[in-house]
């Protein structure tokens, strides 16, 4: 095997084949992964949930993860806000020519990894070869496909004033790592993304309880644009206690030396729940009990006035707006 992609690796000859058995099907193998042109999948009676998801985070690799990582869990974690169990997955690369062997191997034993730690099967993909200059190093995409467990219905235009709203975890740690390993501020601190799968933790809750009416994963914009989103679909007011937004010391420190609102840094590995007041602490307990979600925590309410918008009610009693951004706050953080 060659030590660099070349444009032949994408051509669908020997290279083509070497390179799929010497790394892919080594580290993605599963009784469903095909040498065929599709996936046969067993799939019992019922509805589904499928969600597709392109990757081309640059620094391709970062503390806490790299691309083959955040692949898997952007796509499972999506599947899982839908009330589903995650069970299959599709992936797509695009490779530089050019970029080395041992990196693609790293990333594609990350996927592995990472869906076996979810419970999905990879099993079906593509890969293709960009000429030198043509693509950034790499790009991959997945496509996620799990089915609806029985009684749970949730959706970004069911929250209903005296919901109780959690966050899973500290949040902006994924989008201040970017922002860090790109090193253009030249800032040392000891972060590291929360990329992480989380559908386990949702089976959880949806185990503890059934009456959960939204489940979002804040990826890009984070919890604040999320929340945004959220007032908008329902048509309802959202009220947030800003000492009790769970963001961990090296981010905020981070964001006030340059000027930015953890509410809208990237998270991979962070829900967004809402739910009846009477369901918090089952859900609660459930999260705290799983991996990746001990630091659960309720951050606010569902109001009826306000309709559309965010407030923060701060520390020393005052209401505030959640400010919207505008523009672009971190490029190619997914």
């Amino acid at each position: 095997m060659e030590d660099k992609i070349t444009l032949a690796h994408g051509s669908g000859g020997v290279q083509t084949n070497e390179l799929i058995g010497s790394i892919f099907k080594k580290h993605f193998a599963n009784p469903y992964l095909t040498a065929d042109d599709a996936a046969v999948l067993d799939m019992t009676p019922g509805k589904i949930a499928m969600s597709t998801d392109g990757f081309i985070v640059s620094p391709y690799e970062f503390p806490g993860g790299n691309i083959g990582k955040l692949s898997i869990c952007g796509t499972v974690n999506d599947v899982a806000c839908m009330g589903a169990k995650p069970e299959y997955l599709t992936c797509s690369f695009v490779i530089e020519e050019g970029f080395p062997v041992d990196k693609l191997e790293e990333i594609a034993a990350a996927m592995g990894k990472t869906a076996r730690e979810a419970g999905v099967n990879l099993v079906a993909g593509d890969t293709k070869v960009a000429g030198k200059g043509q693509v950034d190093k790499i790009f991959i995409t997945t496509t996620g496909i799990g089915h609806i467990i029985e009684g749970a219905a949730t959706s970004g235009a069911f929250a209903k004033p005296g919901d109780k709203i959690i966050v899973t975890g500290d949040i902006g740690r994924h989008g201040c790592t970017i922002l860090l390993a790109r090193n253009d501020f030249k800032i040392d601190a000891d972060i590291t993304s929360d990329c992480a799968p989380l559908a386990k933790n949702v089976e959880a809750v949806l185990e503890a309880t059934k009456d959960v009416h939204v489940i979002r994963d804040a990826t890009r914009g984070g919890v604040g644009t999320v929340l945004y989103e959220i007032a908008a679909e329902s048509n309802v007011g959202i009220s947030l206690d800003s000492e009790k937004i769970p963001v961990q010391d090296g981010v905020r420190g981070v964001c006030s030396m340059l000027g930015l609102e953890p509410l809208y840094l990237a998270c991979e590995g962070r829900l967004v729940i809402f739910a009846p007041a009477s369901e918090a602490d089952k859900i609660l307990d459930a999260l705290h009990a799983c991996p990746n979600s001990e630091g659960a925590a309720v951050i606010g309410e569902v109001t009826e006035e306000n309709q559309g918008k965010v407030i923060l009610n701060t520390a020393v009693g005052a209401k505030t707006f959640l400010a919207r951004p505008s523009g672009e706050l971190l490029p190619r953080i997914c």
